[in-house]
């Protein structure tokens, strides 16, 4: 079968296909503090479904993002990481969450709170 040229009418698209949707950059922005395990991701994104959050485990993981190191063990364990091309992505979603932080003290002049701190020190 004879794969198709794709097409993009910008590169954001392409960034999109990857990171777009409303928990893929937030677990990717996590994961730029170190490696989690699913039971971390719901503490700090309570709103997810755990059929979300592992189709997004999944997809970031296709798409060569994030590993999934699985420790053979009882009980099993299994850990999420960012591949070294999954580490390019950190300085993208920290400025966002900068953006974020502004965008939201613009927007709600001081009258919304971020329930997770950044930690953002660079």
């Amino acid at each position: 079968m004879k794969k198709t040229e794709k097409i993009y009418n910008t590169a954001v698209e392409a960034t999109l296909e990857v990171i777009g949707g409303k928990w893929k950059p937030v677990i990717l922005f996590h994961l730029t503090f170190g490696k989690k395990r699913n039971n971390e991701f719901k503490s700090l994104i309570p709103a997810i479904t755990q059929k979300m959050l592992t189709q997004h485990l999944r997809e970031l993981e296709e798409e060569g993002v994030i590993l999934r190191i699985s420790y053979n063990q009882v009980p099993p364990r299994v850990e999420y990481e960012l591949t070294d091309y999954g580490w390019s992505l950190k300085e993208l979603l920290h400025l966002m969450c900068r953006w974020g932080d502004s965008h939201i003290e613009r927007k709600h002049e001081g009258k919304a709170t971020v329930l997770v701190n950044s930690m953002l020190t660079d």
